[in-house]
Order: structure tokens, then C-alpha cells, then sequence
């Protein structure tokens, strides 16, 4: 028993210390990082060094507490400014765009896997969103300096699609599970009230508690040491209570980063020094579990029609729900050409492909092959890219003298032991 506690606990640090240098490969010749990760745990896995890990429900759940951090920090670390400047056409792509690119995929989906309407529709909504890690690290690694509306609506869209794909994956999954075949206009109305009421109740829950958590910490002495484990804490609480009284976990936890983040907070920089280092952390692991979880020796089975799907997902779905979406803002070509390729998909689609696992669906395997084939490759065909077409497209501007990094000193006398 005691061997096993230090050979699980030397298998899991050297797994993230291999994720950690392989960051610096992907620095030096900008590679998406994501694919390096999902690599690392596809290389380990039962059809690579033989680590067997099949447990779904432990993947989905720590999967889903990683996300609910990362998405506090990406709230955390969003502007209001460039909220307010790319609100319309973001908000626009991470609801409209979510639906219309599930509804398109789908199509295509039913014709190269011969699945129903109701699962290709469910294998659409697992991919529709964009992974906001994966395009945050491109236009970082690449010192990709793009116009600000451009980078502002990329940021904020796949910083808000997320909960939109989450509810529909799991509605769907929860709709093919008890065997139901409802008309399209039954379907329609029940995604559209389930719909309200997720998203509601977790802005609600939100909201309240971004203004809580900043209300806490400005009120409570607490050490600096303690404060951002305590600020954190108090995410992962927003995050389970809108959860719990059937709201939107995920929108729940980037609203509260989002308020906390463009607040007068203490402590500030001291928080997003580790909430950066506890969101590089959550995404080491999540994708790690993910592709310790695949399993590639099934994929030949689908590879081709899954390849195909992949293709048609970057060069049809995504460019025409982005142009529909976008068609009353009236962007230049180029930006709607850019945002259209930049939609990354990642370790959210993959955790998504979970659900029909432990839904217990007849295909929920398929699904969640095709679903992680479809990863690799908008990483692959995407992620080597994004900066010569950003380039090309004129889109690249002079990079800015970012704001200063404020040192917070404490004066003898005023620790607090």
C-alpha cells in the first residue's frame, strides 16, 4: 500500500514536469501546447507506456473542477474595456454561434457516421465551443499583436461559449438516455426554457458572488499567504452552488472572476500570480486525464470519416456561423476571416465527449473518439497558423507597453502573524 502511495505520486509529478518542459518547445517554436499535453497523456496511456486509467466519472469530475478554475481566471484576467468594446459580436458567436455551428455540424455528422439526428446533434455541441486556453497561448507564444477589437472578441467569446456547449451537450445527453423522440418544436422550446433558466440562475448566482467574494476579502485581515487560497476557495463555491440549484456552474464562476477581477481588490497582483500558476496547473491536468483517459487504439475504426468531420468543421461550420453571427456588426473581411480560423478546439470538447460515457449511451464511445480525433485536428491543421494568416490578413499591430507590475511591500510593522 505504501508503494503504491509513492509510485502514484511519482507517475502523476512526472507526468507534470514533463508537461511543464514541453511548455518550453512550444514557446520556442510555437506549437499548441494542448497538443503537446493531450500527446504526453495518449504516451502514457494503456496503448502507450500501459497506465490504464478508465474511469469516466473521475475524468468528467476533475476535468470540470479544473475548467471552473481556469474560467475564474480567464473572468479574472478580462478587461471591462474589452468586454465593452467586443460585447456584441463575442456575445453573439458564444450563443448564436454555439447553436448554429451544432445545427451545421450535425448534418454532417449523421452522413459520415450514420449517427441519429438527436447524437450527431450531441457530437455538434460537444465541439461548437472554442477552447480559450489554446487560443490565449497561440497569440502569447506567437507575440501575436493584434488589433484590439480582433483579440478582444476572441478572448471574450471563448472565454463565454463554454457554458452555452456545456448545457446543450448534457440536455442532449440527458434526452437520448431516456430514449424520448420529441418533435423538433417540443425540442426547440424545452432547450430554449431549460435554456433561461440555466443561464439565469447561474448569472444570478454569479454576480452575487463576484460582489461577495470581493466584499469578504476586503472585510476579513486575512494574511497574504492565505488570500488567494481563500479567494479560490470561494470560486469553486459559486462554481458547486450554481450547480446545485440547477444554474450554470461554469457561467457562475467566470461572472464572479470577472467582477472580482475589475474590482478594487486587495491583494491584486499577489492574486493573479497564483490564480495564473493554479490555471496553468488546472490545465496541465486536465489534459493530461483526458489523454490518459483516450484510448488510440480504437481510433483507426473512425479515423477517416472523424478526419473528415474535423475538415468540415474548420472550413464550413465554423467560417459560415461566425459570418452569420457577425453579418450585423458589419467587421471588415479580414477580422471575420480571422475569427473564423481562430476556433480552436480543445480539452473542453473533449471533456464534453465524456458525458455520453456516463450518460451510458449506446455510442457514447464513438462519440468520444470522434470527438478527441476532431481535436487533434483543428490543433494540428489551426494551431501552426494563427500567426501567418494574422499576418497576412494586416491584422498585426505594433506591440503596446503593457501596464506596470505593481510590488506590494510590507512595512515593518504592518505583517499580519
Amino acid at each position: 500500500m505504501e508503494h503504491a502511495i509513492y509510485f502514484v505520486t511519482l507517475v502523476g509529478t512526472a507526468l507534470v514536469v514533463a508537461a511543464a518542459f514541453s511548455s518550453l518547445i512550444a514557446f520556442r517554436f510555437g506549437a499548441p501546447l494542448l497538443l503537446l499535453f493531450l500527446c504526453i497523456g495518449l504516451a502514457t496511456g494503456v496503448d502507450g507506456l500501459g497506465i490504464e486509467f478508465d474511469n469516466a466519472r473521475l475524468a468528467y469530475f476533475a476535468g470540470s473542477l479544473a475548467l471552473a478554475i481556469i474560467l475564474f481566471d480567464s473572468g479574472f484576467g478580462t478587461p471591462l474595456n474589452a468586454l465593452k468594446q467586443a460585447a456584441g459580436p463575442a456575445l453573439s458567436l458564444a450563443t448564436i454561434g454555439v447553436i448554429l455551428t451544432t445545427g451545421i455540424f450535425a448534418v454532417a455528422a449523421s452522413y459520415f457516421l450514420k449517427l441519429s439526428w438527436l447524437e450527431s446533434s450531441l457530437l455538434g455541441a460537444a465541439v461548437a465551443s472554442t477552447d480559450a486556453a489554446a487560443v490565449f497561448f497561440l497569440l502569447r507564444a506567437g507575440e501575436i499583436h493584434l488589433r484590439e477589437r480582433v483579440r478582444s472578441t476572441l478572448e471574450v467569446e471563448s472565454g463565454t461559449n463554454d457554458p452555452i456547449a456545456i448545457f446543450l451537450t448534457i440536455t442532449l445527453v440527458e434526452i437520448i438516455a431516456a430514449h424520448a423522440n420529441p418533435e423538433a418544436n417540443v425540442l426547440a422550446a424545452n432547450l430554449f426554457l431549460g435554456f433561461l433558466a440555466n443561464m439565469g440562475l447561474g448569472a444570478v448566482i454569479g454576480v452575487l458572488g463576484g460582489f461577495g467574494i470581493v466584499r469578504l476579502v476586503e472585510r476579513l485581515n486575512l494574511d497574504h499567504g492565505l488570500l488567494p487560497i481563500f479567494v479560490l476557495t470561494l470560486s469553486l463555491m459559486v462554481f458547486a452552488a450554481a450547480g446545485a440549484i440547477g444554474g450554470s456552474g461554469f457561467l457562475a464562476v467566470y461572472l464572479a472572476g470577472l467582477i472580482a477581477g475589475n474590482s478594487d481588490i486587495r491583494a491584486v497582483t499577489i492574486l493573479r500570480r497564483f490564480q495564473d500558476g493554479m490555471s496553468w496547473l488546472a490545465q496541465i491536468i486536465m489534459f493530461l486525464i483526458l489523454g490518459l483517459f483516450a484510448t488510440p487504439s480504437q481510433f483507426p475504426a473512425i479515423l477517416v470519416p472523424a478526419v473528415l468531420l474535423g475538415l468540415f468543421l474548420i472550413f464550413v461550420a465554423r467560417p459560415l456561423a461566425v459570418w452569420l453571427c457577425l453579418i450585423p456588426f458589419r467587421l471588415p473581411r479580414p477580422e471575420v476571416a480571422f475569427v473564423s480560423w481562430v476556433g480552436l478546439r480543445g480539452a473542453v470538447s473533449i471533456l464534453l465527449a465524456i458525458t455520453p460515457l456516463l450518460g451510458g449511451l449506446e455510442h457514447g464511445r464513438l462519440i468520444f473518439n470522434a470527438a478527441f480525433i476532431i481535436v487533434l485536428v483543428s490543433l494540428v491543421v489551426q494551431g501552426w497558423t494563427v500567426g501567418p494568416l494574422a499576418r497576412r490578413l494586416g491584422l498585426i499591430v505594433p506591440a503596446r507597453l503593457g501596464p506596470l507590475d505593481k510590488v506590494e511591500l510590507e512595512l515593518p510593522g504592518s505583517a499580519h502573524h
